[in-house]
């Protein structure tokens, strides 16, 4: 039972009196930041003071009146000018710890179910995952867990790309430029070279034709900063003129850059060179491919049969590294037989209209259309978005649906969701679920060396293999096997990586630190798994049978504030994911296992337990260690980190 909940649901009758918004006055009910105001500390009164008459202190003497708390609290109190200061009792507590002993949800109650699908990952098939893929995975997989575990019914959904405009390109490259040996040997690595090529070679003449144009816009940008500076201009229009006109320039420096950038890598070799003389016209006639393919071409749709399955299996290679698994993989080609009907469906109900030979949804407020089919026939995202939302409320029942994908896409998911909205799915709960970027060192895109995007599979294999390196130095005396060891080595890298992501505030970018990632200190995978480590180590040390002492819960005492304080951040186990739940944050879970190790260090510090020459008491501590190790444990579960016994 949540202490905190219980406490607010005392609260409530006596509120509701006083307030119509009565869940803002119980969210100023929380934990106390300071012990020496007790465990928990309302706020309510002098915000409701305000509109009642009666003066601050007053009125919180009122509420302490009414509330019936003598069973659970030991002490309330009003302090100051009108906060509520409640201590709870210890046989209370002492008698929820006793009950969670037996208790395989430690005490976290199941919510009232909703059909939740949860949408995340999605990479295009046919290019190897990378670590942009990394944070839509590890958060989407924690929320999908977190759901599980607190009772809703959750259908998880990697919606790939497997019908968009990468397979035209890998197609014609397939047909010009294919190492048949290579491609024997590694289909994927080959697929994926040949879409690099293409890619190339079609930013290559982009950037002939278009960098002429750049240098033009740059010499008018000058020019017309000139024209400000000699002008008679008042100072401050003048100065602000400058700065916009100096910010459209560098831009425009910067994109020129890039197109430079890329003639000379094309330029300078020789065979790239010859290829880019030898297919001028790469661009289009890769897009006719992708063409080809959606209009049933049999060649095309018998290569797009023969590279999916092995695509398909090297993006799961990657995600059983990673530790995730979906319960479906409905992707773009699922939903291809539906997009006719969706867009004469927007058409009938007068959402869609003919705009320059485009059809579109138009949103108030909103000068870009949503465009849902192509001027040249072809759909669009928007339309296999729109039709994946109809097959999941009709074919699921889905009552939400969570987006899983960065910050960049927030347009796009405006748009889809307002469209959704008018076209009849105003009851399901349609979030996007934002994130923010992984950056280097250098506060940019995280990216190798040479510049290319850091693959997902080299930095999860990377990560194993520091954490071994951290594991061997760790076990100077050999206590470990190599097989413990690469277990373990395996649980602290993965771990490491998904840590280092779930513990900011998704909507944040954070720069990617190796060292960081894999400390035994701080706010990291490797310090919570080292803290249940420990705790096993107790039991190995005192050869510990599990099972018979949780059959003695009855011994269970909380008489010294360490083992009270322990036990309380324990309790709070429920209260922290129905925060994640709330507002979709995985780093408040991080959060209270970060506090959950920090608490036990303290415990350990101030009570010994095996060196506790009373038995009693000695059980009663080893009882409060194991609800530590377990509610670390699936704490770490529902992150999709393992929790190893011995490091």
């Amino acid at each position: 039972m949540s202490a905190l909940q219980e406490i607010r649901n005392r609260f409530t009758p006596v509120l509701a009196g006083l307030t119509d918004n009565v869940d803002a006055s119980l969210s100023m009910i929380r934990s106390s930041q300071d012990p020496k105001f007790g465990d928990f500390q309302a706020n309510c009164a002098m915000p409701l003071a305000k509109t009642s008459g009666v003066a601050p202190r007053e009125l919180a003497q009122q509420i302490v009146d009414q509330v019936q708390l003598d069973d659970l609290c030991e002490t309330v109190e009003v302090a100051g000018p009108g906060f509520i200061n409640l201590k709870l009792r210890t046989d209370w507590l002492e008698q929820q710890a006793r009950q969670i002993v037996s208790d395989e949800r430690l005490g976290v109650q199941r919510v009232a179910p909703k059909k939740i699908v949860i949408d995340y990952s999605s990479p295009n098939v046919a290019k190897p995952m990378h670590v942009g893929h990394l944070r839509s995975s590890v958060i989407g997989n924690c929320l999908e867990r977190v759901l599980r575990f607190l009772g809703h019914d959750v259908i998880s959904d990697n919606h790939i790309g497997d019908w968009g405009t990468q397979f035209g390109m890998i197609i014609y490259g397939y047909r010009h430029f294919v190492d048949e040996a290579a491609y024997g040997r590694e289909p994927v690595a080959e697929l994926a070279r040949l879409y690099r090529l293409v890619n190339q070679l079609s930013d290559y003449h982009d950037a002939c034709r278009q960098q002429s144009g750049v240098e033009t816009q740059i010499a008018e940008c000058a020019e017309q900063i000139a024209q400000l500076e000699a002008s008679d201009e008042e100072p401050k229009k003048k100065k602000k003129a400058i700065k916009k006109l100096q910010g459209e320039r560098d831009g425009l420096r910067e994109t020129l850059a890039g197109m430079q950038s890329r003639r000379e890598a094309v330029d300078g070799d020789a065979e790239l060179k010859q290829l880019a003389a030898d297919h001028a016209d790469i661009a289009r006639l890769a897009r006719l491919e992708t063409a080809k393919l959606h209009s049933g071409d049999e060649e095309n749709r018998a290569l797009w049969d023969e590279f999916l399955p092995e695509c398909l299996k090297a993006l799961d290679h990657v995600y059983g590294k990673l530790g995730v698994s979906f319960d479906k993989t409905l992707g773009e080609s699922f939903y291809q037989p539906m997009l006719a009907d969706v867009v004469s469906d927007l058409q009938a109900s007068g959402l869609a209209t003919e705009s320059d030979g485009a059809v579109c949804v138009f949103a108030e407020g909103n000068d870009a259309p949503f465009i849902v089919q192509k001027s040249d026939g072809a759909f669009t995202y928007a339309t296999t978005d729109l039709a994946t939302i109809r097959y999941r409320v009709e074919e699921f029942g889905t009552q939400v649906m969570l987006y899983v994908v960065d910050t960049r896409q927030s347009e796009h998911f405006k748009l889809l969701f307002d469209t959704a909205r008018r076209w009849g799915y105003g009851d399901v709960d349609i979030q996007h679920v934002n994130f923010g970027t992984v950056l280097g060192d250098d506060r940019r895109p995280f990216k190798t060396r040479s510049g290319d995007t850091v693959g997902l599979e080299s930095l999860l294999d990377e990560a194993v293999a520091r954490a071994y390196d951290v594991v061997v130095e760790n076990d100077p005396s050999g206590s470990l096997d190599e097989d413990a060891r690469r277990a373990v080595a395996e649980a602290v890298g993965i771990g490491g990586i998904k840590y280092a992501d779930l513990h900011h505030n998704r909507e944040s970018d954070y720069v990617f630190s190796w060292d960081k990632m894999l400390a035994k200190n701080g706010d990291t995978a490797t310090y919570i798994q080292y803290a249940n480590a420990r705790i096993n180590g107790i039991f190995r040390k005192g050869d510990i049978d599990l099972e018979s002492l949780r059959s003695d819960a009855e011994s269970l005492r909380l008489e010294h504030a360490s083992e009270r304080g322990l036990f309380q951040q324990i309790l709070s186990f429920g209260d922290a994911l129905a925060v994640v739940e709330r507002e979709m944050r995985p780093n408040m879970l991080t959060q209270f296992l970060f506090d959950t190790a920090n608490r036990f260090s303290t415990f350990y510090q101030d009570c010994p337990v095996l060196k506790e020459e009373d038995e009693a008491v000695r059980t009663s501590r080893l009882l409060l260690c194991d609800l530590t190790s377990r509610t670390l444990t699936q704490g770490l579960a529902l992150l999709g980190i393992d929790a190893p016994k011995q490091m």
